[in-house]
């Protein structure tokens, strides 16, 4: 290349430079000016809303984020007693800001299964995916009970409170000190035995998911499930037990938290709720 074409490729360069920076200096204030004449202003009430959320972001509310439900609460498109990670406390300072009151129940996760590698049977040995989902879709789960937890933790790995722990006996262990109830876990178990209770819940709970009604399939599966036996409505000085779906249902406006239930059960899946499973 001659030197006076090099000169001119120097040139077409440089001007090329040069102009991109204008129309990019140019385009830069175009978009600054037109956000300012467009801008939508931020309503406060959302800032001061934002502001008393715990910023968990955890989506229990069922809005994506603190962000999501501080504009709907702002809109009035949402109560104020939806997050259950801020509880009570975040509640009363939502309320203060709407001028509204709210009564939040505070609830608390509950496995409903004692099936641990010590009780319950196994099919026989998995080597597909290690989560309770895959073993679920692929396997129809691990274990004779079709019902029983799977024991891969998935629900540990979905909260983020660490109030979930996997125990050494293949069943999660709930910290109920931390637990917010934010239902992360109860959404992402595949067998639905994450239950949400209320944490001031009086009553006898039933910790067996087990809805097979052969007796002998049962003891078979879990030395530690529902047998069906009937012993509970029997006994029942309240008549507030119902076994006709297999699995024992409580009626909360009559118990009384007596424990007849509890001393009747031959396996031993009824829990009085505030004595055995949540006592802080």
């Amino acid at each position: 290349m001659t030197g006076a074409g090099f000169e001119a490729m120097r040139n077409v360069v440089l001007i090329t430079a040069a102009f991109s920076a204008v129309l990019a200096f140019v385009l830069g204030a175009a978009l600054g000016i037109f956000r300012k004449i467009f801008a939508v202003p931020e309503d406060p009430l959302f800032g001061r809303i934002r502001e008393a959320l715990p910023g968990a972001n955890c989506g229990a509310c069922g809005y994506p984020g603190c962000d999501g439900y501080a504009a709907a609460v702002a809109a009035g498109n949402a109560g104020v007693g939806a997050c259950s990670v801020g509880g009570k406390e975040t509640a009363e300072k939502l309320s203060a800001l709407m001028g509204v009151s709210a009564r939040v129940i505070s609830t608390v996760t509950v496995l409903a299964c004692q099936g641990s590698t010590l009780h319950a049977a196994v099919k026989g040995t998995y080597t597909g995916l290690r989560t309770c989902r895959g073993a679920k879709l692929s396997a129809g789960g691990t274990k004779l009970c079709a019902w029983g937890c799977l024991g891969f933790g998935d629900c540990v790995k979905k909260c983020k409170f660490g109030a979930l722990s996997l125990g050494d006996r293949g069943l999660p262990k709930v910290d109920y000190a931390k637990c917010t109830g934010c239902r992360l876990c109860i959404a992402e178990c595949p067998q639905q035995i994450l239950k949400g209770i209320p944490r001031d819940q009086k009553g006898a709970l039933v910790l067996c998911s087990n809805r097979n009604a052969n007796r002998p399939q049962v003891s078979k599966s879990c030395k530690i499930a529902c047998i069906k036996c009937g012993l509970c409505v029997k006994n029942c000085p309240q008549q507030c037990i119902d076994l006709s779906g297999n699995i024992p249902v409580v009626d909360y406006t009559k118990c009384t938290s007596c424990g007849t239930c509890t001393e009747k059960c031959p396996t031993k899946v009824f829990k009085i709720f505030e004595r055995d499973v949540v006592t802080a």
